[in-house]
């Protein structure tokens, strides 16, 4: 099976295009291989290759590196989730551990733009819990309870403040966050390829088909070539379980978003020439909204069980149209024919929305599924499983390993058809906000 995906995507775009990729058709061995170029196995290779530079380290992912769902998410670096169920004693203390990661997160990313000097269009503008439903006031209230209780800054608004800061009088209550921060996510996963250290080769466009540990050497075949390693972690994410990795705990969902062209002055001003801003979903299946700082819009409101290899040009077009009308029920004096790209993408969940943080055996590692936060928490995870596979042990990894660990899904077929029908409800329940 060949991963395909469309190369649909405006973050991606807005780079220049990098040419000649190096492909694996040949037989190599390593001391280190990582499978898997987005945020974490980057960070990964990264942080290796300061810790061990003499040993050979092999990168490699099944599409151009940072161009899977690294560069196709919505851009938000977040500080706090919603959508978790935490409310009693014990389980806030559960939220506490989760958002603890996240904050390491966002600091890893820092460190990094720092470091490498990153234009990212990094903006700390935080970010907003959105519904137009009166009666998710109740919801949100819940949630201010238990930021207040976590030390979160942030704050409750009513509709006249949010057409006032969204340029939309579509939603009617919503509490923001101060700590979230938005950003580029193509920019930033290319700069995390163009600072990979020396002793890092990257293959890229070659898909790993099978792979076997015997005693202790792992051997991995690919479509032209093969790799034997000494260790080996895995980073893939949302095709961990296609590799066999972790299947019984974690599984895909895929995504479908649209971006607008650049706003011009006079549609800019029919919306109040708002300041950049995001707006997540206060109920699990709305939609996600982002004014990007070039004025364009980005929408992501679909989410379903689907092959993560591949999607159609035509099953493209059926999303589109959900998200035109998402647009249009927001800014209806914008023009029907705003959309400029529809891209595909894959997200990574658990069942209790924990992520994938674990020592498999001597050799082996793993980071990943990160249930839609992956930016800060997979570079987070992809440094410290490098560190962790090194046989150190940092503060950091002492945070993450206490967190709640993945719980067990059931079997095929009864995973999908739940996952379908739980997808199902939840988009029922959402329907006014897509």
């Amino acid at each position: 099976m060949q991963i395909i995906n469309d190369n649909n995507c405006s973050w991606i775009h807005d780079l220049n295009s990098r040419s000649n990729p190096n492909i694996l058709n040949k037989d190599e061995s390593c001391d280190w291989l990582i499978i898997g170029a987005g945020y974490t196995g980057l960070s990964a290779a990264r942080k290796l290759g300061q810790l061990v530079p003499k040993q050979k380290i092999l990168l490699v992912d099944a599409q151009l590196a940072g161009e899977g769902a690294s560069s196709r998410n919505s851009g938000y670096l977040v500080d706090t989730t919603l959508n978790d169920g935490f409310s009693s004693n014990k389980e806030l203390t559960n939220y506490k551990k989760k958002a603890d990661i996240y904050k390491l997160g966002i600091e890893a990313v820092k460190r990094f733009i720092k470091e490498y000097q990153v234009d990212c269009d990094w903006n700390e503008c935080g970010k907003y819990f959105a519904s137009s439903r009166e009666d998710d006031k109740k919801i949100l209230e819940n949630f201010s309870d238990t930021l207040s209780k976590l030390g979160f800054d942030h704050n409750l608004l009513s509709k006249e403040d949010l057409k006032k800061r969204l340029g939309t009088n579509f939603y009617n209550v919503a509490l923001h966050t101060s700590g979230g921060i938005l950003l580029h996510p193509g920019k930033l996963v290319r700069a995390m390829i163009d600072t990979l250290p020396e002793n890092v080769n990257l293959y890229e466009n070659s898909l790993l088909l099978k792979w076997k540990k015997t005693n202790n050497t792992i051997f991995c075949n690919f479509k032209s070539g093969s790799i034997k390693t000494k260790k080996i972690i895995f980073a893939t994410n949302g095709f961990l379980k296609s590799l066999g990795i972790r299947s019984n705990y974690n599984f895909p969902i895929t995504l479908t978003a649209s971006m607008t062209r650049s706003l011009s002055d006079k549609e800019f001003e029919s919306i109040g020439k708002p300041k950049e801003w995001g707006v997540l979903p206060v109920r699990p299946m709305g939609a996600t909204i982002r004014m990007t700082r070039d004025r364009r819009i980005l929408i992501r409101n679909t989410a379903e069980v689907y092959n993560p290899f591949q999607m159609s040009q035509s099953e493209l077009n059926k999303r589109k149209l959900k998200q035109k009308i998402g647009i249009k029920k927001r800014f209806p004096q914008l023009p029907e024919d705003i959309i400029e790209s529809t891209w595909s993408g894959i997200v990574s969940r658990t069942r209790n929305s924990s992520q994938i943080f674990e020592k498999i055996d001597e050799n082996i590692f793993v980071a990943g599924c990160y249930n839609g936060s992956g930016i800060g928490v997979g570079t987070l995870f992809g440094e410290q499983i490098a560190i962790k596979a090194n046989n150190e042990n940092t503060k950091e990894i002492d945070t993450i390993e206490a967190r709640s660990k993945p719980t067990w899904l059931p079997p095929q077929p009864f995973l999908d058809l739940g996952v379908k029908v739980r997808l199902i409800y939840e988009r029922l329940r959402a329907r006014s906000e897509i």
